[in-house]
């Protein structure tokens, strides 16, 4: 993390309390937790950030306080000895905090319920406000910094596909080949898996999602590997779609056709664009040709501190939003027919306003071709 970035990070969110009415930010998603504080904790249960126009106060337990203190130099630290509700009314009551923002897609029920019962059984009248995006929306935009880390990690990611596919063969299971996958990004620097390895053979890869099994790959079968590594807590995200033996037409017709559709949305991206916009780039091609119903998923998401996370490239007006400049996004566009199998390709890119900047290495295989 560069010097001063969690400063920086402080500020603008600050920036935003006022708008929202709130007096305070209770934060508690772990990426959002590491963003504003620099603690690099993964556990939602190990600390919550306290963030007024003023003070910043990272709440966590005994067996964190040295790992805490090290690495959230811009936040006080704060241990509770018995509960965290006790001690967070107790700061609210010192900073007379009385409208309180949260984060309402990472505070589970149970944590609600009792964080305001303890709070309120203190005498204390604070109205809790239910916020969603605010950390999220600055995570959006990437410094020169999150983005050095980020091609370190899909580096090593194309580099492990490479390897993995060059030793892929007829008997392998889907599991072993995962392993393989998993074993390689570590040893060559990761961290952690950004997400567990995703090796789809055959019918299997029908699956967006397939969880590795026991299938043995087999000459002429569709294989799907979708991979990522976690570096300094920055995430990639990759897949390619590979073939053992000669393909035949219609592997290739599919083939040809995702990665059309995702030549055609990486060269019309850019930012400043309507995300429903985006989405139809690729969508459009492949409904053209008459697979629209074999494409369920979004062309793409936004990756960072998590492997999905704002903006969405989705065709859900609920998740509609412009993309801002600065955003790294996956291009995943995908076909999946039941019974034969699917193809998808992703890859990596940075918005300008003029364009997408793939991140993946130029001139990097596509998997089969």
């Amino acid at each position: 993390m560069m010097p001063n970035s969690v400063s920086l990070r402080l500020a603008a969110l600050r920036e935003l309390l006022p708008a929202h009415e709130i007096d305070a930010l209770l934060v508690s998603g772990p990426e959002n937790r590491r963003y504003l504080s620099g603690f690099t904790a993964s556990d939602p249960a190990w600390g919550m950030v306290l963030i007024t126009a003023e003070a910043a106060l990272l709440l966590t337990d005994f067996r964190y306080q040295e790992w805490a203190r090290q690495e959230a130099q811009e936040c006080e630290v704060c241990i509770h000895k018995v509960d965290l509700a006790d001690t967070l009314g107790e700061h609210l009551k010192e900073l007379q905090i009385r409208r309180l923002g949260f984060e309402a897609v990472h505070l589970s029920y149970r944590q609600y319920q009792r964080l305001t019962q303890v709070v309120a059984g203190a005498g204390l009248e604070v109205a809790w406000q239910p916020l969603e995006g605010l950390v999220e929306g600055l995570r959006q935009i990437k410094t020169g910094n999150e983005l050095a880390v980020m091609r370190r990690a899909l580096t090593l990611t194309e580099t492990v596909m490479r390897q993995v596919a060059a030793e892929l063969a007829p008997g392998q299971t889907e599991r072993q080949v995962a392993w393989e996958i998993e074993k390689r990004l570590r040893e060559g620097g990761a961290e952690d898996m950004a997400f567990p390895p995703i090796v789809a053979a055959g019918p299997n890869s029908a699956r967006p999602h397939h969880h590795p099994g026991d299938y043995a790959l087999k000459n002429g079968e569709p294989i799907i590997i979708d991979m990522g590594a976690k570096i300094d807590g920055y995430c990639s995200d990759m897949t390619r779609t590979f073939i053992l033996g000669p393909a035949d037409e219609h592997f290739r017709k599919i083939y040809s056709l995702v990665r059309q559709a995702q030549a055609v949305a990486e060269a019309g991206l850019k930012a400043g664009m309507d995300s429903l916009v985006g989405d139809a780039l690729a969508r459009e091609v492949i409904a053209a040709a008459g697979y629209a119903e074999a494409f369920g998923h979004s062309l793409g998401h936004g990756v960072g501190l998590a492997v999905h996370e704002t903006p969405n490239l989705s065709p859900s007006e609920a998740r509609r939003g412009l993309l801002p400049a600065g955003c790294v996004l996956t291009v995943e566009p995908g076909i999946y027919l039941t019974g034969w199998g699917g193809v998808r390709l992703e890859d990596m890119v940075l918005l300008h306003p003029a364009g997408a900047e793939v991140l993946n290495q130029p001139g990097y295989f596509y998997g089969w071709d």
